[in-house]
């Protein structure tokens, strides 16, 4: 059918993509080379050929490349149940059930165990995927300050309930780098009877002994009712696991819509996941290295008086405020060999427009070296830039 048969629609469309254009927000999709400062592959697990060799070996022993359904359906094979068991062993509770992505666990999961007689209290700072979530279930939401614990406390105190109250939070958020206070959080569940929920998508394989996540190291592991671990970072991989009781798995896969109604990965992307979890548990020295590097980075950054937020994780954000400013940075450091993105609004909130450093293993010392050079060598330019007196 000609576009020009949709042009109230299409109007609409072009109309909104020129405002994204005009506040500098638009999104495009592009490969950008260089030193890659944007990935979520935290232990450079993704180039491993042990990882493509796994797959191969899983391909070799299975009947089929295809999932061919649901696995309610045709699509359930033993070697994700075999895969879930080992993956509840790492995370250190009772079961374990794996969604196709991240996002899918995350809507799936609160989706099928809110109702609309419970209230959650979200941190401000949480994901899409958690937001939409619970929207999806109907539940009263109440949206407390980032980390901010009072706030928090003083929600729990004034909004009660016939039924569940349920605490939402990230491990390590994904745009500040920042660590949630997981033992305060915990703390005041008990105090408040309310029940945890916790993202550790940006913590499994990075934070804690074997990266375990931080619910772990903390030994809170039995307290929280539901553990999100993501496979799409640092274990190099795609999907969730949400991990949690034993009645929590046959519950989500009775009634998580996302579980239910999704087709089912192949079964030789199990090998993968399998092959990369094996190999996060055993890379404590590359944990400890990405710790000293983002340590590096943020004193550079530091001395060059620039800010990097609360940023105490891999991911450490430079603070632009303005989009422009931000997209002006990200210009010069890709021209400089350095891939990285500016994140605006409505990933962040107005005014808050960054470049999001999400380091790896495979980052040298060097390499944070130059980056840090380049930014100051960009910020002395933009100086001079002001500084020029136009005649009039």
């Amino acid at each position: 059918m000609p576009e020009t048969e949709h042009t109230s629609i299409n109007a609409r469309m072009l109309g909104r993509l020129e405002e994204l254009r005009r506040k500098a927000q638009l999104r495009e999709l592009a490969e950008v080379g260089g030193v890659n400062l944007y990935s979520n592959d935290y232990l450079g697990l993704a180039t491993d050929p042990r990882l493509k060799l796994a797959v191969m070996e899983t391909i070799a022993q299975t009947p089929r490349m295809g999932s061919t359904g649901s696995r309610l359906l045709s699509g359930h094979a033993r070697v994700w149940d075999e895969l879930e068991e080992e993956f509840a062993e790492f995370a250190g509770t009772s079961a374990a059930l794996y969604f196709s992505s991240g996002y899918a666990a995350n809507t799936g999961l609160l989706s099928a165990i809110l109702t609309k007689e419970d209230i959650v209290f979200s941190d401000s700072l949480n994901h899409a995927s958690l937001i939409d979530g619970v929207r999806l279930s109907g539940a009263s939401k109440v949206i407390y300050a980032h980390c901010d614990m009072n706030a928090l406390e003083d929600g729990l105190k004034q909004h009660t309930t016939s039924g569940q109250r349920v605490i939402v939070t990230e491990s390590i958020f994904s745009m500040d780098g920042d660590r949630a206070p997981i033992a305060e959080i915990i703390q005041l569940a008990r105090r408040h009877g309310a029940e945890v929920i916790v993202d550790e998508a940006h913590a499994t394989g990075t934070q804690g002994k074997a990266g375990r996540g931080i619910v772990a190291e903390l030994g809170f592991e039995k307290e929280v009712f539901a553990i999100v671990h993501t496979c799409g970072k640092a274990l190099a991989s795609m999907g969730a696991f949400v991990c949690g009781s034993k009645a929590l798995k046959p519950y989500l896969i009775n009634y998580a819509r996302s579980f239910i109604f999704s087709t089912a990965m192949p079964p030789y992307f199990a090998g993968q996941v399998r092959a990369a979890l094996r190999l996060v548990i055993a890379m404590d020295a590359e944990r400890e290295y990405l710790a000293v590097l983002a340590d590096r980075l943020r004193t550079k950054l530091r001395e060059l008086n620039l800010d990097t937020s609360a940023s105490s994780s891999q991911i450490v954000p430079l603070m632009c405020g303005e989009n422009e400013a931000a997209v002006q940075l990200a210009d010069r450091l890709q021209a400089s060999g350095f891939a990285v993105r500016a994140i605006r609004p409505p990933t962040v909130p107005q005014g808050t427009a960054r470049l999001r450093f999400s380091l790896t293993a495979r980052v040298t010392h060097s390499d944070v070296d130059r980056l840090a050079s380049a930014i100051a060598q960009h910020i002395s330019r933009q100086r001079r830039i002001e500084e020029q007196v136009v005649p009039g």
